[in-house]
């Protein structure tokens, strides 16, 4: 969906992208040329950015891009991030301390421009609606290239193939390699594979358990994980099923009552840490235990409730967290099973 083309121009300045000198004949190899900063072509859902040297006043919109730069060392090339919807992880909190916030939420276009960014990166196509900080196409328009998640299309078509952990290493590879680092994404991608192998290896100790993921609740109708998102590849590499895997979106609202027929073995709560009434995963697991439907669900009765974060929920460098989260509890409860 996504590649990255080393031009052989010669470097710009920040936001005068256009203003390049003629190209040199020579094509040295790729990882080289990009650790040296030469100039790098990345087309990102649809559009064609060209990244004319690595960038030193990225801004990132959301939580899942912000912490993908952070995860690969970048924070002093970073001038702004924006828009948390959950604690950033401990093993980055020191680095996200050191970038400064432009906005609880997105920021506007104006506060965007007021940093002066040469690189804008999100992973929620909404971060470039008219009321956030504008189109790609605008800011590409300014000479500011902005580099969007495969995941999150602005053109839903562009979305291809589940949502996994082959995307989520191209697009750690993508950033490493429009930041002149690419030996760092290899790095972070071994790690995972890793833990990758480990979980799938474990897998077949897991059984026939079902889980249901439960985001969050609107108006008091339950929000679940269908067969489209990652909590599905989570699933299915962990080595259960997905209690609502018949259901063709991400996520979906549904009803306790349809929960219940299906009485999962397993419950994966979203824990966030936003604030509003019934968010966190403890809230879930009281509501779970009180609701007279939700409580004689054979996950409830058997206290089988797994807190994950919501941001691991959602394809991103945390990703891996979530899986082994996962993976482990299933490993535990399937032995406590056959026990």
């Amino acid at each position: 969906m996504r590649s990255i083309l080393i031009l052989s121009t010669a470097v710009c300045g920040a936001l005068a992208l256009t203003a390049c000198t003629s190209p040199s004949p020579s094509t040295p190899d790729a990882e080289a040329v990009t650790a040296a900063g030469s100039p790098a072509e990345v087309t990102s859902c649809g559009l064609d950015l060209e990244v004319a040297q690595a960038p030193t006043q990225a801004v990132t919109l959301e939580q899942g891009a912000t912490e993908v730069l952070l995860a690969l060392g970048l924070e002093d090339s970073m001038v702004g991030t924006s828009y948390l919807t959950d604690a950033v992880a401990p093993e980055l909190s020191e680095a996200y301390a050191s970038v400064p916030v432009l906005a609880d939420q997105y920021p506007t276009a104006e506060q965007l421009r007021g940093v002066e960014p040469d690189f804008v990166y999100s992973m929620r196509a909404s971060a470039f609606a008219t009321d956030a900080v504008g189109p790609r196409a605008e800011l590409l328009d300014l000479g500011v290239p902005a580099y969007l998640s495969a995941n999150d299309c602005e053109d839903p078509s562009l979305v291809v193939g589940p949502a996994d952990f082959d995307r989520i290493f191209t697009e750690v590879r993508d950033l490493a390699a429009i930041f002149g680092v690419p030996e760092r994404a290899e790095e972070l991608v071994t790690e995972q594979q890793a833990a990758l192998d480990e979980v799938t290896a474990s897998a077949s100790e897991v059984g026939s358990l079902d889980v249901v993921w439960i985001y969050s609740t609107i108006n008091g109708a339950p929000i679940v994980a269908g067969s489209t998102g990652l909590p599905q590849t989570l699933t299915d590499l962990a080595g259960a099923t997905n209690a609502f895997d018949d259901l063709d979106a991400q996520w979906s609202e549904t009803t306790w009552d349809e929960i219940a027929q299906r009485d999962p073995g397993v419950v994966v709560l979203a824990d966030l840490s936003r604030g509003l009434p019934g968010d966190s995963a403890e809230e879930k697991a009281d509501h779970l235990r009180e609701d007279p439907v939700a409580s004689l669900l054979s996950a409830v009765q058997a206290d089988q409730l797994v807190p994950i974060p919501a941001t691991e929920m959602d394809p991103s460098v945390r990703s891996i967290d979530a899986l082994q989260t996962l993976s482990a509890a299933l490993v535990t409860f399937a032995a406590e099973e056959s026990a």
